[in-house]
Protein backbone atom coordinates (compact mmCIF):
# COMPACT_ATOMS: atom_id res chain seq x y z
CA UNK A 1 0.00 0.00 0.00
CA UNK A 2 2.76 2.44 0.81
CA UNK A 3 4.36 2.16 -2.62
CA UNK A 4 1.03 2.69 -4.34
CA UNK A 5 0.28 5.80 -2.31
CA UNK A 6 3.70 7.27 -3.00
CA UNK A 7 3.20 6.76 -6.70
CA UNK A 8 -0.31 8.15 -6.89
CA UNK A 9 0.64 11.55 -5.54
CA UNK A 10 3.55 12.09 -7.91
CA UNK A 11 4.30 15.78 -8.30
CA UNK A 12 1.70 17.81 -10.13
CA UNK A 13 4.54 20.04 -11.24
CA UNK A 14 6.24 17.14 -13.00
CA UNK A 15 2.99 16.12 -14.64
CA UNK A 16 2.55 19.68 -15.86
CA UNK A 17 5.96 19.66 -17.53
CA UNK A 18 4.98 16.55 -19.49
CA UNK A 19 1.68 18.13 -20.42
CA UNK A 20 3.45 21.26 -21.59
CA UNK A 21 5.60 19.25 -23.97
CA UNK A 22 2.59 17.38 -25.29
CA UNK A 23 0.51 20.51 -25.70
CA UNK A 24 3.17 22.65 -27.33
CA UNK A 25 2.01 21.71 -30.79
CA UNK A 26 -1.52 22.94 -30.16
CA UNK A 27 -2.07 26.32 -31.75
CA UNK A 28 -4.11 28.76 -29.65
CA UNK A 29 -7.33 30.17 -31.02
CA UNK A 30 -6.82 33.27 -33.13
CA UNK A 31 -10.29 34.59 -32.36
CA UNK A 32 -10.55 37.59 -30.06
CA UNK A 33 -13.02 38.79 -27.45
CA UNK A 34 -12.54 42.54 -27.97
CA UNK A 35 -15.22 43.71 -25.53
CA UNK A 36 -14.42 41.30 -22.71
CA UNK A 37 -14.49 42.20 -19.88
CA UNK A 38 -16.80 45.20 -19.95
CA UNK A 39 -18.05 44.79 -16.37
CA UNK A 40 -17.04 43.27 -13.03
CA UNK A 41 -15.86 39.64 -12.94
CA UNK A 42 -16.57 37.45 -9.91
CA UNK A 43 -13.81 35.04 -8.85
CA UNK A 44 -15.09 32.36 -6.48
CA UNK A 45 -12.77 30.88 -3.83
CA UNK A 46 -14.00 27.86 -1.88
CA UNK A 47 -11.88 28.57 1.20
CA UNK A 48 -11.62 31.30 3.81
CA UNK A 49 -9.73 34.59 3.27
CA UNK A 50 -6.06 34.67 4.21
CA UNK A 51 -4.97 31.16 3.20
CA UNK A 52 -2.84 30.04 0.27
CA UNK A 53 -5.70 29.59 -2.21
CA UNK A 54 -7.17 32.96 -1.34
CA UNK A 55 -3.76 34.61 -1.67
CA UNK A 56 -3.18 33.08 -5.12
CA UNK A 57 -6.55 34.36 -6.27
CA UNK A 58 -6.11 37.88 -4.91
CA UNK A 59 -2.65 38.36 -6.39
CA UNK A 60 -3.90 37.35 -9.84
CA UNK A 61 -7.23 39.19 -9.65
CA UNK A 62 -5.49 42.42 -8.69
CA UNK A 63 -3.21 42.10 -11.70
CA UNK A 64 -6.11 41.27 -14.03
CA UNK A 65 -8.06 44.27 -12.75
CA UNK A 66 -5.07 46.52 -13.41
CA UNK A 67 -4.57 45.00 -16.87
CA UNK A 68 -8.19 45.04 -18.07
CA UNK A 69 -9.36 48.15 -16.22
CA UNK A 70 -12.31 46.23 -14.76
CA UNK A 71 -12.97 44.89 -11.26
CA UNK A 72 -12.15 41.24 -10.53
CA UNK A 73 -13.87 40.61 -7.19
CA UNK A 74 -12.89 37.65 -4.98
CA UNK A 75 -15.96 35.95 -3.48
CA UNK A 76 -15.01 33.58 -0.62
CA UNK A 77 -17.43 30.68 -0.01
CA UNK A 78 -15.68 28.54 2.63
CA UNK A 79 -18.08 25.64 2.99
CA UNK A 80 -18.33 21.92 2.19
CA UNK A 81 -14.70 21.60 1.14
CA UNK A 82 -15.17 24.02 -1.74
CA UNK A 83 -18.29 22.33 -3.09
CA UNK A 84 -20.47 25.40 -2.51
CA UNK A 85 -18.16 27.55 -4.63
CA UNK A 86 -17.95 24.79 -7.22
CA UNK A 87 -21.72 24.50 -7.47
CA UNK A 88 -22.13 28.27 -7.83
CA UNK A 89 -19.55 28.33 -10.62
CA UNK A 90 -21.02 25.31 -12.40
CA UNK A 91 -24.47 26.93 -12.44
CA UNK A 92 -23.25 30.40 -13.42
CA UNK A 93 -23.80 31.80 -16.88
CA UNK A 94 -20.94 30.64 -19.15
CA UNK A 95 -19.96 34.15 -20.18
CA UNK A 96 -16.60 34.65 -18.47
CA UNK A 97 -17.98 36.81 -15.67
CA UNK A 98 -17.78 34.02 -13.09
CA UNK A 99 -14.48 32.22 -12.55
CA UNK A 100 -13.45 29.62 -9.98
CA UNK A 101 -10.06 29.34 -8.29
CA UNK A 102 -9.24 25.63 -8.07
CA UNK A 103 -6.70 23.36 -6.39
CA UNK A 104 -6.42 19.56 -6.19
CA UNK A 105 -9.51 19.68 -3.95
CA UNK A 106 -11.57 20.40 -7.05
CA UNK A 107 -10.84 16.95 -8.49
CA UNK A 108 -10.61 15.20 -5.10
CA UNK A 109 -14.12 16.06 -3.94
CA UNK A 110 -16.03 13.86 -6.42
CA UNK A 111 -14.25 10.82 -4.96
CA UNK A 112 -14.54 12.03 -1.39
CA UNK A 113 -18.13 13.25 -1.10
CA UNK A 114 -21.03 10.86 -1.52
CA UNK A 115 -23.00 13.50 -3.39
CA UNK A 116 -21.52 16.31 -5.47
CA UNK A 117 -23.99 18.26 -7.60
CA UNK A 118 -21.59 18.95 -10.45
CA UNK A 119 -18.97 17.17 -12.54
CA UNK A 120 -15.51 18.55 -11.81
CA UNK A 121 -14.41 17.91 -15.40
CA UNK A 122 -17.48 18.12 -17.65
CA UNK A 123 -18.99 21.21 -16.02
CA UNK A 124 -15.81 23.29 -16.22
CA UNK A 125 -13.32 24.60 -18.72
CA UNK A 126 -9.76 25.06 -17.53
CA UNK A 127 -8.45 28.60 -17.98
CA UNK A 128 -4.88 28.48 -16.68
CA UNK A 129 -2.68 26.73 -14.15
CA UNK A 130 -1.21 29.70 -12.31
CA UNK A 131 1.35 28.23 -9.89
CA UNK A 132 2.43 25.01 -8.25
CA UNK A 133 3.92 24.53 -4.83
CA UNK A 134 5.20 22.19 -2.23
CA UNK A 135 3.53 21.89 1.13
CA UNK A 136 5.39 22.56 4.36
CA UNK A 137 5.25 20.13 7.28
CA UNK A 138 5.19 22.26 10.42
CA UNK A 139 4.72 21.64 14.12
CA UNK A 140 3.65 23.95 16.92
CA UNK A 141 6.33 25.32 19.21
CA UNK A 142 4.90 23.34 22.13
CA UNK A 143 5.61 20.04 20.34
CA UNK A 144 8.90 18.43 21.42
CA UNK A 145 10.01 17.53 17.90
CA UNK A 146 12.36 19.40 15.58
CA UNK A 147 12.69 16.86 12.75
CA UNK A 148 10.60 14.33 10.85
CA UNK A 149 12.23 11.43 12.71
CA UNK A 150 11.47 13.04 16.07
CA UNK A 151 7.89 13.73 15.01
CA UNK A 152 7.38 10.12 13.93
CA UNK A 153 8.86 8.82 17.18
CA UNK A 154 6.60 11.14 19.17
CA UNK A 155 3.52 10.12 17.18
CA UNK A 156 4.20 6.45 17.98
CA UNK A 157 4.29 7.02 21.74
CA UNK A 158 2.17 10.08 22.55
CA UNK A 159 -1.17 9.81 24.31
CA UNK A 160 -3.45 11.42 23.32
CA UNK A 161 -2.54 11.20 19.67
CA UNK A 162 -1.04 14.14 17.84
CA UNK A 163 -3.63 16.16 15.91
CA UNK A 164 -2.95 17.62 12.48
CA UNK A 165 -4.86 20.47 10.87
CA UNK A 166 -5.99 20.87 7.27
CA UNK A 167 -8.03 23.34 5.26
CA UNK A 168 -10.85 20.78 5.01
CA UNK A 169 -11.67 17.10 4.63
CA UNK A 170 -10.25 15.79 1.39
CA UNK A 171 -8.02 18.80 0.83
CA UNK A 172 -4.53 18.15 -0.48
CA UNK A 173 -3.01 18.92 2.91
CA UNK A 174 -5.44 16.48 4.55
CA UNK A 175 -4.37 13.72 2.17
CA UNK A 176 -0.72 14.73 2.63
CA UNK A 177 -1.21 13.81 6.28
CA UNK A 178 -2.92 10.55 5.39
CA UNK A 179 -0.01 9.65 3.14
CA UNK A 180 2.51 10.37 5.91
CA UNK A 181 0.51 8.25 8.35
CA UNK A 182 0.48 5.33 5.92
CA UNK A 183 4.12 5.50 4.86
CA UNK A 184 5.55 6.21 8.34
CA UNK A 185 3.34 3.72 10.15
CA UNK A 186 1.91 6.28 12.57
CA UNK A 187 -1.51 7.54 13.53
CA UNK A 188 -2.64 11.13 14.02
CA UNK A 189 -6.06 12.71 14.45
CA UNK A 190 -7.22 14.84 11.53
CA UNK A 191 -8.85 18.18 12.45
CA UNK A 192 -10.37 19.98 9.43
CA UNK A 193 -10.79 23.76 9.37
CA UNK A 194 -12.67 26.02 6.96
CA UNK A 195 -9.56 27.10 5.12
CA UNK A 196 -5.82 27.46 5.45
CA UNK A 197 -5.90 30.67 7.50
CA UNK A 198 -7.82 29.30 10.51
CA UNK A 199 -5.77 26.10 10.40
CA UNK A 200 -2.57 28.17 10.45
CA UNK A 201 -3.87 30.29 13.33
CA UNK A 202 -4.59 27.15 15.35
CA UNK A 203 -1.08 25.84 14.70
CA UNK A 204 0.59 29.11 15.73
CA UNK A 205 -1.57 29.22 18.88
CA UNK A 206 -0.53 25.67 19.78
CA UNK A 207 -4.12 24.45 19.67
CA UNK A 208 -3.10 21.86 17.06
CA UNK A 209 0.23 20.08 16.89
CA UNK A 210 0.92 19.45 13.19
CA UNK A 211 -0.09 20.87 9.84
CA UNK A 212 0.76 20.73 6.14
CA UNK A 213 0.56 24.30 4.93
CA UNK A 214 1.26 26.40 1.88
CA UNK A 215 4.25 28.73 1.72
CA UNK A 216 2.40 31.31 3.82
CA UNK A 217 4.06 29.50 6.73
CA UNK A 218 7.57 30.71 5.79
CA UNK A 219 7.52 34.15 7.48
CA UNK A 220 5.98 32.61 10.59
CA UNK A 221 8.69 29.96 10.70
CA UNK A 222 11.42 32.55 10.23
CA UNK A 223 9.89 34.62 13.05
CA UNK A 224 9.97 31.59 15.33
CA UNK A 225 6.19 31.23 15.69
CA UNK A 226 6.23 27.62 14.43
CA UNK A 227 8.78 24.97 13.52
CA UNK A 228 8.78 24.01 9.83
CA UNK A 229 10.62 20.69 9.65
CA UNK A 230 10.21 19.44 6.07
CA UNK A 231 8.79 20.04 2.60
CA UNK A 232 6.68 17.55 0.67
CA UNK A 233 8.30 17.61 -2.78
CA UNK A 234 11.10 15.45 -4.12
CA UNK A 235 13.65 18.24 -3.79
CA UNK A 236 14.29 21.16 -1.48
CA UNK A 237 12.85 24.54 -2.29
CA UNK A 238 15.23 27.42 -3.06
CA UNK A 239 12.98 29.59 -0.91
CA UNK A 240 14.11 27.69 2.19
CA UNK A 241 17.00 25.42 1.17
CA UNK A 242 17.80 24.54 4.77
CA UNK A 243 14.52 22.60 5.12
CA UNK A 244 14.85 18.93 4.10
CA UNK A 245 12.27 16.96 2.15
CA UNK A 246 10.18 14.39 4.01
CA UNK A 247 11.72 11.73 1.80
CA UNK A 248 15.32 12.60 2.65
CA UNK A 249 14.36 13.03 6.31
CA UNK A 250 13.45 9.37 6.57
CA UNK A 251 10.17 8.59 4.76
CA UNK A 252 11.70 7.49 1.49
CA UNK A 253 9.55 8.04 -1.59
CA UNK A 254 7.15 10.51 -0.03
CA UNK A 255 6.18 13.23 -2.52
CA UNK A 256 3.25 15.64 -2.86
CA UNK A 257 3.12 18.85 -4.89
CA UNK A 258 0.03 21.03 -5.17
CA UNK A 259 -1.22 23.35 -7.89
CA UNK A 260 -3.50 26.37 -8.20
CA UNK A 261 -5.39 27.65 -11.20
CA UNK A 262 -8.61 29.11 -12.54
CA UNK A 263 -11.52 27.52 -14.35
CA UNK A 264 -14.72 28.81 -15.94
CA UNK A 265 -18.14 27.22 -16.42
CA UNK A 266 -18.31 24.80 -19.33
CA UNK A 267 -19.40 26.35 -22.63
CA UNK A 268 -17.73 29.65 -21.80
CA UNK A 269 -16.80 31.07 -25.23
CA UNK A 270 -13.37 29.91 -26.36
CA UNK A 271 -12.46 33.47 -27.29
CA UNK A 272 -13.02 34.56 -23.67
CA UNK A 273 -10.99 31.68 -22.26
CA UNK A 274 -8.17 32.35 -24.73
CA UNK A 275 -8.14 36.03 -23.80
CA UNK A 276 -8.01 35.25 -20.08
CA UNK A 277 -5.35 32.61 -20.58
CA UNK A 278 -3.06 34.72 -22.76
CA UNK A 279 -3.36 37.60 -20.31
CA UNK A 280 -2.56 35.45 -17.27
CA UNK A 281 0.42 33.87 -18.97
CA UNK A 282 1.70 37.29 -20.01
CA UNK A 283 1.42 38.88 -16.56
CA UNK A 284 2.70 35.93 -14.52
CA UNK A 285 6.39 36.95 -14.73
CA UNK A 286 5.44 40.26 -13.09
CA UNK A 287 4.04 38.30 -10.16
CA UNK A 288 7.01 35.97 -9.65
CA UNK A 289 8.26 37.65 -6.47
CA UNK A 290 4.82 37.80 -4.88
CA UNK A 291 4.13 34.13 -5.51
CA UNK A 292 7.65 33.19 -4.45
CA UNK A 293 6.93 34.85 -1.10
CA UNK A 294 4.17 32.25 -0.72
CA UNK A 295 6.54 29.42 -1.60
CA UNK A 296 5.10 28.97 -5.08
CA UNK A 297 6.61 28.59 -8.55
CA UNK A 298 5.04 29.91 -11.76
CA UNK A 299 3.24 27.50 -14.09
CA UNK A 300 1.47 29.38 -16.88
CA UNK A 301 -0.13 26.54 -18.83
CA UNK A 302 -2.39 26.79 -21.84
CA UNK A 303 -6.07 26.10 -21.24
CA UNK A 304 -5.78 22.72 -22.98
CA UNK A 305 -2.79 21.73 -20.85
CA UNK A 306 -4.65 22.63 -17.70
CA UNK A 307 -7.65 20.53 -18.78
CA UNK A 308 -5.31 17.58 -19.32
CA UNK A 309 -3.76 18.08 -15.87
CA UNK A 310 -7.21 18.04 -14.25
CA UNK A 311 -7.98 14.68 -15.86
CA UNK A 312 -4.71 13.13 -14.66
CA UNK A 313 -5.07 14.55 -11.17
CA UNK A 314 -8.61 13.23 -10.81
CA UNK A 315 -7.38 9.70 -11.44
CA UNK A 316 -4.40 9.99 -9.07
CA UNK A 317 -6.30 11.46 -6.15
CA UNK A 318 -9.22 9.04 -6.53
CA UNK A 319 -6.79 6.23 -5.70
CA UNK A 320 -5.47 8.08 -2.66
CA UNK A 321 -8.97 8.77 -1.34
CA UNK A 322 -9.93 5.13 -1.75
CA UNK A 323 -6.83 3.90 0.08
CA UNK A 324 -7.31 6.45 2.87
CA UNK A 325 -10.89 5.36 3.45
CA UNK A 326 -11.98 9.00 3.72
CA UNK A 327 -15.63 9.71 2.92
CA UNK A 328 -17.92 12.66 3.56
CA UNK A 329 -21.72 12.53 3.57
Amino acid sequence: MKAVLAYTVAAAGGAFVLATAAGAAQAPSTRAAPTYPDRSVRVLVGLAPGGGTDSVARIMTQKLADTFGQSFVVDNRPSAGGNVAGELAARAAPDGYTLLTITPTHVINPSLYRSVSYDAIKDFAGVCQIVYAQYYLSVANNVPAASVKELIALAKTRTPRLAYASSGIGSANHLSGELLKSMAGIDMTHVPYKGGAPALAALIAGEIQVSFTSGVIIPHAKAGRVKTIAVTGNKRTPLAPEIPTISEAGVTGYEVVGWYGMAAPAKTPRAVIDKLNSTMVRVLPDLRARYAALGMDLAGSSAAEFDALLLREREKWAKVVKLSGAKVE
